[in-house]
């Protein structure tokens, strides 16, 4: 768990990391560079949990050996809706959500923090419209994990 105490507004007590991966940890199902690191080193202070259509069908074998669950939604599923209920059933005030696409902006709208990742893929703007914070890469992303006084400088009144 991390606990981030954001001048004139919150303090942020997460443990749970709840990530999209294609568009924001793959480009066309591929891992991007510098992400199975960051992951393992966030995974010493969060639960990581990836929630997938699985596009591609490479979650499984890209993310193999990291200390992290994979979640893979059927495709007949309301996206949205399914993603944002893994947020609310880990108890959304302990969840950090980072996604780019429309079907992660339930997510982000529920967990405590939400980030947008604006990368190769674009981004939805009802996903960027429900994040607190946007990137324009998952390491920056990741990376305001592993350094919060990125966050608190971004997020402080």
């Amino acid at each position: 768990m991390i606990r981030i105490e954001i001048p004139g507004d919150r303090t942020l007590q997460l443990s749970q990391l709840v990530l999209d991966y294609n568009g924001t940890l793959a480009c066309d199902g591929t891992l991007l560079p510098g992400v199975a690191a960051r992951l393992q080193e966030l995974a010493v202070h969060f639960q990581v949990l990836v929630l997938t259509a699985d596009t591609f069908g490479t979650v499984a074998e890209n993310l193999a050996g990291l200390d992290l669950q994979v979640q893979v939604l059927p495709g007949e599923t309301n996206q949205i809706i399914a993603k944002r209920d893994a947020v609310i059933s880990l108890g959304a005030s302990g969840v950090v959500a980072i996604g780019n696409g429309r079907n992660d902006s339930g997510m982000l709208q529920a967990a405590a923090l939400g980030i947008a990742v604006i990368q190769q893929e674009g981004a939805s703007p009802v996903t960027v419209t429900a994040a607190d914070v946007i990137t324009t890469s998952i390491t920056d992303a990741l990376e305001l994990l592993l350094y919060p006084d990125r966050l608190r400088a971004t997020l402080r009144s």
